[in-house]
């Protein structure tokens, strides 16, 4: 059995279509998904927004955003289907599994060496603390 990956895809749908539309292609592309044997972990309506540069004399788009776990054969055709749609003016595929993977790793390095560092510190504050040394080195320092 492939390995599951995670993707995340968002859509730029024209925003001359209507909400049935929009519902019906969203619906569509969920089905693909599904079909091809991939499932939906994340599926959200962004909204109407101001894109940052004009797309088909177009400045304003619906932005849906999916966040799907498969094994990339999904994505080939989801990416085959959207290509060709004329409701969809842009759209953008990530595999986001290897960046969460090497983010959860550093979490887990952070973590160990704050520890380390706070079970280092305690035993450091054990030691009765001398005030006249400390300020007798700054001054010798100086």
């Amino acid at each position: 059995m492939a390995d599951k990956r995670i993707y995340e895809i968002v859509v730029i749908i024209d925003p001359k279509s209507t909400e049935e539309e929009t519902t019906t292609l969203t619906d569509n592309l969920k089905q693909i998904i599904e079909t091809q044997g991939g499932s939906i972990v994340k599926s959200d309506d962004m909204g109407l927004r101001r894109m940052a540069y004009e797309i088909n004399h177009r400045n304003e788009g619906r932005y849906w955003f999916f966040e799907i776990e498969g094994t990339g054969g999904e994505i080939a055709e989801l990416e085959r289907r959207m290509r060709v749609n004329e409701a969809i003016i842009r759209y953008m595929t990530i595999r986001v599994d290897l960046d969460r993977r090497r983010a959860a790793k550093l979490q887990e390095k952070r973590t160990r060496r704050s520890t380390t560092r706070s079970s280092n510190s305690s035993r450091s504050n054990d030691m009765p603390f001398k005030a006249d040394d400390d300020a007798n080195e700054m001054e010798e320092a100086a």
